[in-house]
Parts: C-alpha cells; structure tokens; sequence
C-alpha cells in the first residue's frame, strides 16, 4: 500500500490534473479555540499529525526491546547508535566535498536522515530475507538519526523556536514518566497528555514526531502477570453467573489491564499505521512534478549528484563503518547483532531519505535549486530501495556456509528462560546432548497444549538424534480445575519410570483427567495404582510441579503451551511448519557457533 499510494502521487502530480494535486495537499485545515488557532495545510496535518502515531509505534517497538528484547543488556544499544553516527557523519562530508560549496552547502543536513517510513516498509518486503533482530538494529538506527536531524533543524534552520512551549512539553513528558512509574493506568490521562504534548511540540517548533517517539519510549512492556491473569479470570467468572453491564465493563477492564500499555498501545495502533497513516503520508508527499526542465538541470547538477552519493554511497558504507568502529575493545568491544552480510543490505535501506531530507530541502532551498534538490532526493531514494532489494538477494546466492559462518560470530540471542535445564530434575525426551532443546509449559487440561502434543511428537521424530525436549507443568487452575492434579500424576508416574508414557496418555485423553480417570489411566501403563494413589493423596509432587510454576514466572510466562529454543522463547505459531523452521534456523546458527568457537580456538593454539 505504500508503494502503491506513492506512484499514485507521481502519476497524480504528472497528470492533466498535477496542479490539483499542490492544490489539495495545500489546503488549510484550521483549528479555533477563542483567540487560540491552529492552522496548518493538509499536507502538514500528515507529516506533522498522523505521522506522530507511527513514530509512537516505532518508539514502542524499540522500548519492547529495552524491556523484554535485545537491549535488555543495554551495552547492546551502543552499536546501532554509532552506527548511525556513521551514517550521519560519512554523508555529510560526501555532500559537502561534492556540491561545491555556496547556496548548495546549505543543505548539507538533508543527507543525515532515514524515512523511517519506506526504511520499515521496505525491510518488510523483503520478508524471510530479514530478521526479527535485522528489524530492530534498524529501527534503533533511523530514530538515532532521524532525531538528530531533528534537533539539527531547530538548531541550524529554525529561528523562532519558542522556549516556553519546549520547555512545557519537556514538564508534561516527566509528568507521564512519573505517573507512568507511580503505576497509573489510566488510558484517558495519557491521551490527553499526549495531546498536550503533541501540541507543546508543534508550539515550540520542534517537529511533533518527536514527541511521538519520546511518549514510545515512556511505556514499559512487560509479560502478563499470573496473578492479574487470575484476577480478570474471577471477574468473568463471576459475570457469567451474573451478567449485568458493571460486571462486563469490570471483567473487559481487567482482561485488558492485564496486558502493559506498550501491547495494548501497539495493538491498537499497528492497523492504523499500516493502512492509514503511512499511505497518506506517501500520497500526500510523494507527488513530485517531473515535467518541464528539471530533468535536463539534474543532469549536470552537482548538486544533485551530491544528494545521491551522500544518501546511497554514504549510508551503505557510514553505517557498517560505524558498526565496525563499534566492535573496537578501547569502546567495549559490543559484538553484533545481526551478521555482516544483513548488516551492509540493511544499511543501503537507510538512504531513502525522502520525508526529512524533503522537509529540510524545503528549508535550504527556493525555486529551481529547490527543485533539483527534492529530484535528487527521489531519485536517491528509488536507487536505494532497488540498491537494498539487489542486496537482500545477493546473500541468498552467497555461499551458506560463509554467511552463517558471519552470523555465527554476532552477539548470541539474550536468554529467557531464568531456570536452565536440569537433566537430573528435568523430564527429558530426545537427543540429551543434541544442538537443540525444545522446551515446553503446558497444562494437560489445556485444548492448545493438546493439538501441539502431536506437533512435538512429530518433532521428535524427525529431528530427535540432534533435538532434546523438556516438558515442564504450568497448570493454569484457574481455568482449568484438573490441570494441577494431572500434572502431579504424572510426576507419580515419573516416580515409577513412566511419565512420558503417563504424559502421552493425558494428552490423548484430555476430556478424562478427573481423580477416578488418573488412577484408570494408573492401572492402563501398569503402574503400582496403591502407591500412586497415595502420591496423588498426599500431595507428594505438589511441591515439585510448584517448581515448574515458579520458573514459569520467572521467565514471564503466563499462559501455555509456551515454548523456549535453546532458552530463547519461540514467539511465533507453535503448528508443526512453523516450530521446525525455527528450530532448522536455530539449529544451523547454533552449528556454526560451534564450528566458529573450534575455529578460534583452533587459531589460537597454532599462534601461541
């Protein structure tokens, strides 16, 4: 839709009707409160209104990863933000060295940022090519450098940066911080806050989408806690012996204050952004007139030339420069992330300048030089989507052993799960001392848990001589009365060496987990039934499965089944494609890791 809405505006632009297209997007749309106006042309309402919600959800997207992602280790941070550095300070110097100096030099900041925008939309098209963590390095990078050209307008190109309301908007963003901290839950404060925000920002002539981001940054992620879990359960318990509309708006408020504000935030903005806000806003901007001379001008300007080398030459080299430089010991040595070969494509990404460097040019510029700048911009822009395109394709054609060999040596994934695997205490399945551990919570009252056990069966089939799986109890009480008491049955089995003969059989037999159905299911796989019906009597596995559930709050897991790979937590489908494409993915990273660390160490010995 992006791509769409941005050859709609070149079409438009172009077209018999091009000058109903300056026409519509300049319109005013204004806003009176008394003696207070605010008026700005429709065009501005997108870029500077709408676009602040999607630098909100990019703001979230990377305090997620503060809190519960990669940046959990916050030395992890340091490689994007010099990155980005590098793709701000390369540029800029290609751009002055080639524009020549005079009026062309005054915009030698258009060449600094990224449109986070296209950057986002064009790592999604690349799809499998990218990775979860490709996207985060990304986004942490084209904020860095997208508020820094921010600031660098204020600073450089504004001069009626109003004091006051900056310093307002900065009180109100403490406020938020403070509430939020002090446990506020409220959504309707927050709107309003942000409101205020917003509108303090655009008073004091600093670009709004700023305010979004900071506002991102302010909501804290976090798993959803058992106890709150159980807390929204009673109360829709409690309203389905009596409906009445107190109880439904009580049971819908705990259900969602169970989730942090980030996830209800981000689930409540993703569409928006996706199919509103962000095809607006290349509608609304990409409507360059090519007609007339321009094209003939461009090609003997230099500064055209210098807008293009800067955005495409000098981010695709400025940012693994500045990654590189990262890596040095005197600045803490921090490793990747993401593996050279995705690192060099993302990075072509960030020359799609577009959106700031339009903004910018339009504050350098007039008349045809202006002109010649926003050609230079679009074309800088295509030629750096086509440049990342061309890349992201060229790693599948290199040799798979050298990229995973690269991606091999980045900074391992940040484990989640706080409780290792015991093989003493542990139940465990498969290959033990294979490359790759499944592990599961499950409840064996659970209908999910019960349409995974077959996919894990399969699992173990296929991958078991490289594969091990470890099963362990999250009964979830609340919702289901027998889950606790079969998770202890089949510790009782355990104790007579069946349990996953005892495990496969509660699954199979989910509608029959009642006290009477275990000691059948006892006396089914031949166990001694009086000893086992004295375990499950006395409680004796109580403590044990208490285990499990405590390690499951540890790690923030609420809810089953859950599934951790080699400690990490699986997040996406648990049906069988999906499972086995992460753990042939893992898997192979892991291999390589292997092969990395007898490589190194191999060096080693040869040169001492």
């Amino acid at each position: 839709m992006l791509l769409a809405a941005t050859v709609a505006a070149l079409v438009w632009a172009n077209s018999p009707w091009g000058a109903g297209y300056d026409a519509f997007w300049s319109t005013e749309l204004s806003l009176r409160l008394g003696d207070f106006l605010l008026a700005h042309d429709l065009q501005d309402w997108v870029n500077d209104g709408l676009m602040t919600l999607f630098f909100l959800l990019i703001g979230l997207e990377v305090r997620r990863e503060v809190d519960m992602g990669e940046f959990r280790e916050r030395r992890r941070i340091a490689v994007p933000v010099i990155a980005a550095l590098g793709g701000m300070v390369l540029p800029v110097l290609i751009f002055l060295f080639l524009s020549g100096g005079g009026d062309a030099a005054r915009g030698w900041a258009l060449v600094m940022a990224t449109d986070t925008a296209f950057a986002v939309g064009v790592l999604a098209l690349v799809g499998r090519r990218s990775s979860f963590r490709l996207r985060t390095f990304l986004l942490t990078l084209v904020i860095v450098d997208d508020v820094a050209a921010v600031l660098v307008i204020a600073v450089v190109y504004s001069t009626d940066v109003h004091l006051g309301a900056l310093a307002a908007g900065i009180g109100l963003l403490a406020l938020m911080a403070v509430l939020r901290a002090r446990g506020v839950q409220g959504s309707g404060i927050y709107v309003l806050l942000g409101l205020a925000i917003w509108l303090a920002s655009t008073i004091a002539g600093v670009h709004p989408t700023v305010a979004g981001v900071a506002i991102g940054l302010l909501t804290s992620a976090y798993p959803p806690r058992r106890a709150s879990l159980e807390e929204a359960t009673g109360v829709t318990r409690a309203f389905r012996q009596r409906p009445s509309p107190d109880l439904a708006r009580e049971a819908a408020r705990r259900i969602t204050m169970s989730l942090s504000p980030n996830d209800r935030l981000q689930h409540a903005l993703h569409p928006w952004s996706s199919f509103v806000v962000v095809p607006l806003f290349a509608l609304a901007n990409a409507g360059l007139d090519l007609s007339g001379d321009l094209l003939g001008h461009a090609l003997s300007s230099r500064l055209v030339l210098a807008i293009i080398v800067g955005l495409v030459v000098g981010k695709s080299i400025g940012i693994p420069l500045g990654a590189w430089v990262a890596t040095w010991s005197w600045l803490g040595g921090a490793r990747l992330s993401v593996g050279w070969p995705s690192l060099i494509a993302a990075s072509s990404v960030a020359g799609i300048g577009f959106t700031m460097s339009l903004l910018i040019a339009e504050l350098s510029y007039t008349g045809e030089i202006l002109d010649e700048a926003k050609l230079g911009i679009l074309t800088a822009s295509v030629l750096a989507a086509v440049l990342s395109f061309g890349l992201f394709h060229a790693i599948s054609w290199l040799p798979s052993e050298w990229v995973g060999r690269a991606e091999a040596r980045t900074a391992p994934p940040l484990v989640d799960l706080t409780d290792p695997v015991d093989p003493v205490r542990d139940h465990v399945r498969g290959a033990e001392d294979g490359l790759l551990t499944l592990l599961e919570y499950g409840d064996y009252e659970c209908p999910h848990c019960g349409r995974a056990a077959p996919v894990v069966v399969e699992l173990i089939a296929r991958h078991g001589d490289v594969m091990r799986f470890v099963f362990r109890h999250l009964p979830l009480t609340d919702v289901h009365p027998n889950a606790a008491l079969a998770a202890q049955a089949a510790e009782a089995a355990g104790a007579q060496g069946r349990f996953w003969e005892m495990h496969d059989r509660l699954f199979a037999h989910q509608d029959r987990l009642r006290p009477a159905d275990l000691v059948e299911h006892a006396r089914a796989l031949d166990l001694d039934v009086a000893r086992f019906e004295a375990d499950l009597r006395s409680g004796k596995f109580a403590a044990r499965v208490g285990q499990d559930i405590n390690s499951a709050e540890e790690a923030g897991v609420a809810g089953t089944p859950t599934f951790f790979i080699n400690e990490v937590r699986h997040r996406g489908p648990y049906d069988l494609e999906s499972l086995e494409a992460a753990l042939v993915r893992i898997g192979a990273l892991a291999s390589a890791r292997r092969a990395a660390v007898a490589e190194d160490a191999e060096e080693s010995r040869a040169s001492g």
